[in-house]
């Protein structure tokens, strides 16, 4: 049974949601159709490398060879096989990152207002919608209160459009079409841009209008990133080399051997071998999973090309409240006529009861935010059992808070009727520009905020005014007359972690820029509690907007404090940061912090109190607001461009003995074949997991925060990179031919010769992960330091499948491998070993350096 779409006061039922989402299905839209198994394989199968398999296979057959033909297909499946569980594995990861960053929604479940992923929004749900929220259904008002939406995304029309409540007889009409003023509907998609209002879901995924038109979504291509663009060329490049090599081997083999169809096998050896097929395997699994393992730490990566830009970040530019601390509010301090009293356990001096009143009156009756919730919580403290709580007052009108007035009133109606109590808090200028008071007053009344910001707290003013029921409201706050009561101190602890994870910045060098809309006094003493440098004191808003763009960008090379500041003045302070040639982190969670999230090179939205709007032009978003989490995203972003560029290493220096030893034999013509597609192939069952799978799983080196950022212009593949990896590629191609060499010239059969030569190239294969996990550590010090779950498995899975080919008849017959004694075992196993091991000396020299050349670039 569909659940009745009628409004309840209390929503819908947990019950009743759950049923009516088995009936509509999740509210998203539809996405392209899963593809099943025989399609994916067949997309895995059209892959040059399997390809050249399948070619490879053919020709064995025609060479009356049927095992080896059997035997590379059977390479195919395994090959298939890997490919799809890395793609289900890289699937589920994007699949979970996309479930915990879907636009959320506020409904009312079970009578309690409730915060839900927006594909869980049902028919028949009370949304709660306030400004900043993107609406998550197409839905019609119920209540709302100066409710204004923009539907741009729908009609086009850049103009917010007002939105009014239903009458209750037609709530239950059909929904009207997007635009249009004074219209009860409200569409999924759309963003509120002004007040507050309830609605009640009347159509979720392909149901709503966004669904009837958003099917054109599902064909727009990702635009790809600077990444991705320099390993295609790379590719391109390689791919190039191995079928140009790939043609001159079939020549030169038919030409010198006469056999014109082994020497296509030899080709596609040469091809097989020269092709880096790992690369954009290993960037996707790297990005995506890497992206599913930040994400468990508290950061939602919205877009994966910003894993490359966290280990460039130079600045971060972050909101106090919330973020460095913990955005739960007490009233610590009550400050009238020039007389402080502390809130402690100790009763409420009479003295101190009206502003405790005001305070209250001048506060949402539900409370949301945390100073409000604080003056709640002072109330019922307080003033419980006195006559200064009014719960049978009537709320009668609020002048909201705005850009020119940081202050709010509400109008009380009290139950005889005979009189409006007004209420008002706020920034002490501002309730100081509604009580218009003289100079001296106004000199009095900021001395004793500096006073109180000094000690770190935020301080707002409180004032009342009284006004005859008879007349008529005014438009505006100021036409009142208002009474100054004082001043309140509100205190936000530092959230634990906070100097430390400034510390660390620190250590990196990455500057902390704090911005808050409190007081420089109150900003000066966070910034000394949480070790943020402060010396050269800080800019306020009203400083700012005085400076010149140039006269910023020199102020922002020192100062590190912003204090009264608007969410539109972050934008100035990006573009600043940037002219210097900063890469700037920028947080905000509100619809103005938007423009500064977009042009930031990383924006970060607040998650856990943040707009949707925020959400969606940001790159990161923190889950838990917290400050430290944020930087746990960079040592992540760190860290995971660093086992990129080491499994990129490994890749290449893994290539070259193969091409080499695919090529050297050709040059003699009664030299035996070494590597044959078969046994390049099971090379292949080594590398493709190693690269993809051992060096992600690779533990982020606990020294990574110690070296600079990362030049966002210096490509991944540095001449040092590059070096290393030759010269590790060459010097396992050196070891692996020295064996092949000395069993030709001792006159080995041709199969011992490519048993020994095999085995050699397996073990520097196998030597090359284990000196690659770090570029910093000894072998025996990552073994000690750090733990790799996947490395045993690969380790100990290549090793058996190499002994097992080397000492198993059938299994040697089946390769074209001979039997190796206890001396040749040595021999090869010796030469893999010592191929490789010229890169522990060189760690240790690098370590002896006074400045550490083995983290010039990044790689750890």
């Amino acid at each position: 049974m569909s659940v009745e779409v009628e409004v309840a006061d209390l929503g819908l039922t947990e019950e009743q949601a759950a049923r009516q989402l088995a009936v509509d299905g999740p509210n998203e839209l539809p996405t392209a159709m899963r593809r099943n198994l025989l399609r994916e394989a067949w997309d895995v199968v059209r892959q040059p490398m399997l390809l050249l398999l399948l070619a490879a296979g053919g020709v064995n057959f025609l060479l009356a060879e049927p095992l080896d033909g059997a035997l590379l297909m059977a390479f195919v499946v395994v090959v298939v096989a890997i490919s799809i569980y890395q793609e289900h594995k890289t699937g589920k990861a994007l699949a979970a990152l996309r479930d915990l960053s879907s636009p959320r929604a506020l409904v009312v479940r079970d009578g309690m207002q409730k915060r839900v992923a927006g594909k869980d929004v049902v028919r028949g749900d009370l949304l709660m919608l306030a400004e900043g929220d993107r609406v998550p259904a197409d839905a019609v008002l119920v209540d709302c209160a100066s409710f204004s939406v923009d539907e741009s995304a729908l009609t086009g029309e850049s103009v917010p459009v007002r939105k009014v409540a239903v009458e209750r007889s037609e709530r239950g009409a059909a929904m009207g079409r997007p635009g249009g003023d004074a219209t009860p509907w409200v569409f999924s998609g759309t963003l509120v841009v002004k007040g507050h209002g309830v609605a009640v879901a009347k159509g979720t995924g392909a149901g709503t209008e966004l669904g009837r038109i958003g099917a054109a979504l599902r064909t727009i291509e990702p635009e790809r990133t600077a990444l991705q663009r320099e390993i295609d060329r790379l590719v391109g490049i390689l791919a190039a080399l191995g079928i140009a090599a790939a043609v001159a081997v079939v020549i030169i083999y038919g030409l010198t051997r006469g056999n014109w169809l082994a020497g296509t096998l030899a080709g596609i050896a040469t091809a097989m071998a020269l092709l880096p097929e790992e690369f954009p395997v290993v960037l996707t699994v790297f990005m995506a999973v890497g992206a599913w393992r930040m994400s468990k730490m508290n950061v939602l990566t919205r877009r994966p090309p910003v894993i490359e830009t966290l280990g460039s970040a130079t600045v971060l530019c972050v909101d106090k409240t919330g973020t460095l601390t913990l955005n739960r509010m007490t009233v610590r301090t009550l400050i009238v006529d020039g007389q402080t009293h502390t809130c402690d356990s100790a009763p409420l001096p009479e003295k101190f009861h009206t502003i405790a009143e005001m305070s209250v009156l001048a506060s949402p009756v539900d409370p949301f935010d945390p100073m409000d919730k604080a003056f709640r919580e002072l109330g019922d403290t307080y003033l419980s059992g006195t006559s200064h709580l009014h719960e049978n007052w009537q709320l009668v009108r609020e002048y909201p808070l705005s850009d020119r007035l940081l202050a709010l009133s509400h109008v009380w109606r009290s139950p005889d009727g005979g009189h409006y109590v007004i209420a008002a808090k706020g920034a002490p200028e501002a309730i100081a520009d509604l009580c218009h008071l003289d100079p001296q007053r106004l000199t009095a009344l900021t001395d004793q905020v500096e006073v109180a910001t000094a000690d770190g707290y935020r301080v707002l003013a409180v004032a009342r005014a009284q006004f005859d029921s008879a007349r008529t409201l005014p438009a505006g706050p100021h036409d009142f007359d208002f009474e100054l009561l004082g001043l309140v101190g509100l205190q936000d602890p530092i959230r634990p972690g906070v100097a430390d994870a400034v510390a660390e910045c620190r250590r990196a060098r990455i500057r902390t820029i704090m911005i808050t809309g409190d007081y420089p006094g109150t900003a000066l003493a966070i910034a000394r509690d949480i070790g943020l440098d402060h010396t050269a004191g800080c800019i306020t808003g009203r400083e700012l907007e005085k400076l010149s763009e140039q006269e910023l960008a020199d102020r922002v090379r020192s100062v590190s404090v912003f204090a009264r500041m608007v969410p539109e003045q972050k934008l100035q302070l990006v573009r600043a940061l940037q002219s210097n040639g900063e890469v700037v982190g920028m947080t905000g969670d509100g619809v103005n912090d938007a423009p500064a999230l977009r042009a930031a090179d990383i924006g970060i939205a607040m998650g856990a109190h943040g707009t949707d709007v925020a959400r969606e032009s940001a790159a990161l978003v923190i889950t838990d607001d917290d400050f430290s989490s944020i930087v746990g995203g960079v040592r992540q972003g760190r860290g995971i461009f660093d086992n990129l560029r080491k499994a990129m290493a490994y890749v290449i220096a893994v290539h070259l003995p193969i091409v080499g030893m695919s090529l050297i034999p050709l040059f003699v013509t009664d030299w035996p074949l070494v590597l044959l597609p078969v046994q390049i192939a099971f090379l292949e069952l080594i590398i493709d997991p190693a690269c993809s799978v051992v060096f992600e799983a690779e533990q982020i080196d606990p020294t990574i925060m110690d070296a600079p950022p990362r030049d966002p212009t210096a490509p991944m593949f540095s001449a040092r990179v590059l070096g290393i990896a030759a010269l590790q590629g060459l010097s396992l191609l050196v070891g692996t031919a020295a064996v092949y060499v000395w069993a030709v010239l001792t006159d080995r059969p041709d199969s011992v010769t490519r048993s020994a030569t095999f085995a050699a190239l397996v073990v520097g294969n196998l030597a090359l992960i284990l000196v690659n996990r770090s570029w910093r550590l000894s072998v025996w010090q990552t073994f000690r330091q750090r733990r790799n779950p996947t490395l045993k498995w690969i380790l100990g899975g290549a090793t058996l499948l190499l002994v097992a080919t080397l000492t198993i008849p059938a299994l040697r017959s089946l390769f074209n491998f001979g039997a190796l004694t206890p001396s040749e075992w040595c021999i090869a196993v010796g030469a893999g070993t010592v191929a490789v091991a010229w890169f522990e000396i060189y760690k240790i020299a690098a370590a002896q350096q006074p400045t550490p050349s083995i983290a010039a670039d990044g790689t750890r």
